[in-house]
């Protein structure tokens, strides 16, 4: 299958955090034998901030975040695809985009929205009944989002989506596994996430008052943002965290903590892609409480759960190292089993056949 994929970026994580759900996407499509081109813009510096060169896996085609005449040539090109799709939260031309590939339909493609941000978007279309992307949504053949569940699925379907399927985040154990530990990022939790608005007041009460309960301990945040937080002493902030160093930040401390933003925590059944990063990599998860975590994880036994940042302390205040490594192992054996891109890649190859791209994909062969 011949695959248009228009998104935030592939080759860049500065600013995108779906960068790493992308690549394993990508990846596991074209082992499967599809060939992806992936569009991505010039926005936020992302090109100067690149994680990896253009991988060998996908075509990469980067168009200029100024003007539309650069994102118009990309869609009269991906109009010759088999599937094209437009993610959400692209940062440029977003609106032109959802509009503009769901024109591409034709009786010889699938065109599909592919939701990073389900909850946010949902929110944003049910708060303002003249969005112009709530009137989108039933011509497009598919809506995927990577998290969410039942919630998600239903309010699309109430958008009038003919199909909508989560095909969660997952793990590429080629690119996150566990690595020696660096002392670059030595402590006892670590914390990696941008500083979003709706994140902040998440992270002040889980990580940021844990912190402030055990002074003695030693806590470390990375991501783009942080640098005027006020934090506590023990706190140190190491700044954007390029995607070849997020294993050895996984490896390090004792344990790392994953916070939700306000919207995916409500809805529930949205683990971040760096719940599936961290246990790839045998790391010891602390994860704030949302609805679903036991679809994925046993909790107590491969993630340990908390509800506010006196629970964080707590585990922490308990935490082993033997006990640190016993729920990293059980992590990663779950996620090897069961969570891997491999995985979702078969999982979108049939959801793609049922919503009628079996002739489509007939003309795939593995590689």
């Amino acid at each position: 299958m011949n695959i248009a994929f228009f998104g935030s970026s592939l080759v860049s994580a500065y600013w995108n955090g779906a960068a790493t759900y992308y690549r394993g996407v990508v990846r596991a499509l074209h082992l499967r034998g599809h060939k992806v081109t992936f569009y991505e813009s010039d926005a936020y510096d992302r090109q100067k901030h690149r994680d990896i060169p253009d991988p060998d896996y996908a075509r990469v085609v980067v168009y200029p975040h100024g003007g539309a005449d650069g994102v118009r040539r990309c869609l009269d090109e991906a109009a010759g695809a088999d599937l094209i799709i437009k993610a959400s939260g692209n940062g440029v031309h977003d609106a032109l985009l959802e509009a503009a590939v769901a024109d591409l339909k034709t009786d010889r493609n699938l065109v599909c929205f592919w939701d990073v941000d389900a909850p946010a978007t949902l929110e944003r279309v049910q708060s303002d009944s003249a969005d112009p992307f709530g009137q989108l949504v039933p011509r497009y053949d598919l809506v995927l989002t990577y998290g969410g569940g039942d919630p998600v699925v239903r309010a699309y379907e109430a958008l009038g989506a003919k199909q909508c399927v989560p095909i969660y985040n997952a793990v590429d154990p080629d690119t996150h596994h566990p690595v020696p530990p660096d002392d670059r990022f030595a402590g006892d939790l670590g914390f990696l996430g941008n500083r979003l608005p709706d994140r902040e007041a998440r992270v002040e009460d889980f990580f940021l008052s844990a912190a402030a309960a055990l002074p003695d301990r030693r806590f470390l945040i990375g991501g783009n943002g942080w640098h005027d937080k006020p934090m506590p002493a023990n706190v140190r902030d190491v700044g954007h965290v390029y995607t070849r160093n997020h294993n050895a930040f996984n490896c390090t401390s004792r344990a790392v903590l994953n916070v939700n933003r306000d919207s995916m925590a409500r809805y529930g059944f949205s683990p971040a892609t760096r719940v599936f990063e961290a246990a790839g990599a045998g790391a010891c998860l602390i994860t704030d409480a949302f609805v679903g975590v036991e679809t994925f994880f046993e909790p107590g036994a491969e993630i340990l759960v908390a509800h506010d940042g006196a629970e964080v302390a707590e585990h922490v205040r308990a935490l082993t190292p033997e006990r640190a490594r016993q729920v990293g192992r059980a992590a990663l054996r779950r996620v090897l089993a069961e969570h891997t891109y491999a995985h979702r890649a078969e999982l979108l190859e049939s959801v793609l056949d049922g919503a009628g791209g079996h002739r489509l994909l007939a003309g795939a062969t593995a590689v």
